[in-house]
């Protein structure tokens, strides 16, 4: 599976339902812009968040969108591992074949390949 390509497919999927639900999409991106705006948690913190979440629910999309704004928030793989750790210890083996996805995501997200 390709990250990048997978979000990429969403993205357009997602355009279909804003096209016969937009009020559906106007509210979803509402709570999101209020749920993700710095506060007394900032706004990396809230995504690796929900990126742990992401990873214990074992939702690729997730994964695959919050890690490319984390990327681009400059994680780094070490803090990458952090969050799977918790994500692992919160959702046990499946969210540790999820967190290695988060990896493959990283990997294809970052401009060089971190190991």
């Amino acid at each position: 599976m390709k990250y990048t390509e997978l979000t990429a497919e969403i993205s357009s999927n997602i355009k279909s339902i804003k096209e016969q639900s937009p009020d559906l999409l106007k509210s979803f991106n509402a709570l999101s812009q209020v749920a993700m705006k710095d506060g007394v948690i900032d706004a990396k913190t809230k995504e690796f968040i929900a990126l742990a979440i992401g990873v214990a629910q074992r939702c690729d999309g997730c994964i695959g969108f919050h890690v490319r704004t984390l990327v681009k928030m400059g994680m780094t793989f070490e803090e990458l591992n952090e969050i799977l750790g918790i994500a692992v210890y919160m959702g046990g083996g499946p969210s540790l074949m999820y967190a290695a996805n988060a990896v493959a995501a990283f990997k294809e997200f970052s401009p060089s390949t971190a190991e």
